[in-house]
């Protein structure tokens, strides 16, 4: 568990550790023929050394793992300088919001059809001790459990409602709702390692190049029913509407023949791609 620590300032420290080094230097340049004033200066020097290896500085969003002979410690994430015990050994570990862009990955979506997919997720260390000690790379870590995460939201829904019209959520209608399942498995995934998620979006979305040409054709051939589905729908509409009309206000009698035969006249120049080309009768219906 992490367990935060506030070491003492290390200016006083740098303040001792010069001058320990201003005193062994001016014991070597007086004492050239006095061993024991040498031996000092000696002294005084490696002391001074050994006090600077206690001293350590910390930027902004950084922060220091200290161990000591394999023990964890502590870990600092003051910013400034600072002085520890010179026998700890530290670890440097980052706490800034690190982008992830992981590659385009290719798989198969939940009704096995080829894919290419990636993310961009925004993550930072949360735990250090976790980050340290629980996982042996935390970035590798990272990396792995991010691309597992978005092969397995892959495989869990269908690329779109074609392939199944009855999923309340497809990876690329789901938007917002697709996002927060990632996240929430990255989250989840990446919890042991002590990482926090910022955020994960999808950032690439496409079928695999070997089926994208007939998708987009079966993506536009359905859209050209679903249009043919509404003219129709309008065609017939107005149709019966100017049957109605014409009863109504007694324009002109219409046989059933006659209605069969505006009723086609009608459908063909309301459904039809280019506009009509008017034929005109100078006989009647049956001639």
């Amino acid at each position: 568990m992490e367990k935060i620590l506030k070491p003492i300032s290390g200016f006083l420290a740098l303040l001792v550790s010069l001058v320990l080094i201003a005193l062994s230097g001016f014991l070597f340049a007086t004492g050239k023929n006095e061993p024991l004033v040498i031996a000092c200066g000696f002294v005084l020097f490696f002391a001074a050394l050994f006090i600077i290896k206690g001293l350590m500085i910390i930027n902004p969003n950084h922060s220091r793992v200290l161990n000591f002979f394999g023990k964890y410690v502590g870990t600092v994430k003051n910013n400034g300088l600072f002085f520890v015990n010179p026998l700890y050994s530290t670890l440097k570990v980052s706490l800034r919001a690190q982008n992830l862009q992981g590659q385009s990955l290719k798989v198969n979506d939940k009704m096995g059809n080829p894919i290419e997919i990636g993310a961009v997720i925004v993550w930072k260390v949360g735990d250090t001790y976790k980050a340290v000690y629980e996982v042996d790379d935390y970035k590798d870590y990272v990396s792995k459990q991010s691309e597992a995460a978005v092969r397995h939201l892959a495989v869990s829904f269908a690329y779109d409602n074609l392939e199944d019209e009855g999923a309340e959520i497809t990876l690329r209608d789901g938007g917002e709702k697709v996002n927060q399942i990632l996240e929430k498995e990255l989250t989840e995934r990446l919890a042991p390692a002590g990482i926090i998620i910022q955020e994960a979006r999808i950032s690439h979305l496409a079928y695999a190049p070997e089926i994208a040409g007939a998708m987009l054709q079966r993506q536009q051939a359905t859209a050209i029913v679903a249009a043919r589905i509404k003219i129709v729908e309008g065609a017939v509409g107005m149709v019966d509407l100017a049957l109605k009309k014409l009863s109504q206000e007694n324009i002109v009698e219409l046989d059933d023949e006659r209605k069969a035969a505006m009723v086609s006249n009608l459908m063909v120049v309301l459904c039809g791609e280019k506009a009509a080309t008017p034929i005109l009768n100078t006989g009647t219906l049956y001639q």
